[in-house]
């Protein structure tokens, strides 16, 4: 499959690895019964996807709320974690590596990607929620303030806004249709590197077996991760949360 390699910031350079991509030969009639094949699985056939936190960033570091794009990049303990997740999950053989549109997923993943021999393909929606009237405030106030209406939407309040920010409806959305996008790519295993309050949210807001005690009980540090299988159109299964089997 041939993705878009995004533009990854001077300070992974010398992590990029040139990829070498072979066109096959085919006949137009073969081409044509490859597409069909690869739509016809990706409408139908579940798949697997990781969605892991970036590593620590430099707004990590100085303990304030950083929501900004592109966002600062990730520190040299975040460069250590990255290279950790690298090496302990590139054997999963994912065959897709996504990021957002902030540096410090496009650092991280870039780890990843060399370790399976994948692009990174950005998608913005996959960006951490917009902190509104809360950027720059302590990261330690984050569940009382800025994760305050996230927490309203797992509880159905979806029209509730951040202050200064979005709300349940256009977060939903944005990130609905970064998965599928990821979906429609034709990947099985992908995995896609986005953000704390991001991933926890959308996954708790869209799979049927959700469990919102595991904000509080399990939070997702950097590169913590969790694991759905499913579609779009069929919906999504949680079986992985940071490492803890999700009963479904």
């Amino acid at each position: 499959m041939y993705r878009r390699l995004s533009t990854i910031p001077a300070a992974t350079a010398a992590l990029t690895t040139a990829f070498c991509l072979t066109a096959c030969t085919a006949t137009p009639d073969d081409s044509s019964q490859n597409a069909d094949q690869t739509a016809t699985r990706s409408e139908t056939a579940p798949i697997t996807l990781t969605l892991m936190r970036h590593a620590e960033s430099a707004g990590n570091a100085s303990g304030l709320i950083d929501t900004s794009v592109p966002g600062p990049g990730i520190t040299e303990k975040g460069r250590q974690e990255a290279q950790a997740a690298a090496d302990r999950f590139s054997g999963q053989d994912f065959d897709g590596v996504y990021a957002s549109s902030m540096v410090r997923t496009q650092e991280t993943a870039e780890y990843m990607a060399h370790d399976v021999s994948e692009p990174v393909e950005v998608l913005p929606g996959l960006r951490e929620i917009e902190a509104g009237q809360y950027e720059g405030e302590p990261e330690a106030t984050a569940q009382s303030t800025y994760l305050a209406t996230p927490v309203s939407w797992l509880q159905g309040h979806r029209d509730d806004r951040i202050p200064g920010s979005i709300d349940g409806n256009d977060f939903d959305q944005r990130f609905d249709d970064a998965v599928e996008q990821i979906f429609d790519s034709g990947d099985t295993h992908p995995i896609a590197f986005a953000h704390g309050g991001s991933i926890m949210i959308w996954t708790l807001m869209n799979v049927n077996n959700p469990d919102p005690s595991l904000l509080k009980t399990n939070p997702l540090r950097n590169t913590g991760y969790v694991v759905i299988t499913g579609t779009p159109d069929t919906g999504w299964t949680l079986v992985d949360w940071n490492g803890t089997p999700i009963a479904h």
